[in-house]
């Protein structure tokens, strides 16, 4: 047996509930009957919690993530500088221009490869983990710090 239960909405909620009805192909009622059960019932704040712990748990794994291709970044790019640094030596004034036109024509060609490599999706904290043995990639090998 039901029991008719008269009330009003306000002209928003009830364009929502009316579209979300003929969405759904479903008579409104049974639309309120069932946010009405899901509200009242006593587990929907524990499916609630789970649901945003879940959500939560995920947002974190995907920050793990982003801060572990920063650290990659950095050293790869420490690494470079400081390799760099050590094997590059002074030019004498006399070469200065022609190094610098080389270096022009390097760096846009650098540029080139680096626009094609992110528009294939490529990245190089992807490529780490196939570069290196599997029992390094588990933590066999130093850590990065950050």
């Amino acid at each position: 047996m039901r029991i008719k239960h008269t009330f009003r909405l306000p002209p928003e909620l009830g364009s929502k509930l009316a579209d979300y009805a003929a969405r759904k192909n479903v008579p409104q009622a049974l639309v309120v009957e069932t946010a009405l059960a899901s509200y009242l019932s006593p587990d929907g704040a524990d499916r609630l919690e789970a649901a945003l712990a879940r959500r939560l748990d995920r947002m974190t794994r995907q920050l793990e993530r982003l801060e572990r291709h920063g650290r990659i970044s950095g050293e790869a790019l420490a690494l470079f500088v400081r390799f760099w640094l050590t094997s590059t030596p002074p030019l004498p004034d006399a070469a200065q221009s022609a190094a610098q036109a080389k270096g022009k024509e390097r760096y846009d060609g650098f540029v080139e490869a680096l626009g094609r490599r992110v528009a294939k999706g490529r990245t190089l904290a992807d490529e780490i983990p196939a570069d290196i043995g599997p029992a390094e990639a588990d933590g066999g090998s130093e850590p990065l710090r950050g």
